[in-house]
């Protein structure tokens, strides 16, 4: 997996884990990749990746 460093404004009160998991949770909502991928990508197994989707306003269910 590649590794990405981002720079984030001092303001912006976000923990990197939730950083983490809003972008796989868009990369999937936009087909970009699978499940398991965006689970991976947010440090979670699908399981709980697919309950924190809701959240995000994501359906498991997406059309790609």
């Amino acid at each position: 997996m590649k590794s990405l460093s981002l720079n984030i404004p001092s303001g912006l009160d976000l923990d990197p884990n939730e950083l983490a998991i809003f972008i796989a949770s868009r990369l999937y909502e936009k087909g970009r990749l699978s499940s398991g991928q965006a689970a991976e990508m947010a440090g979670l197994t699908k399981g709980p990746f697919a309950e924190l989707l809701g959240r995000y306003n994501v359906s498991m269910n997406r059309m790609a």
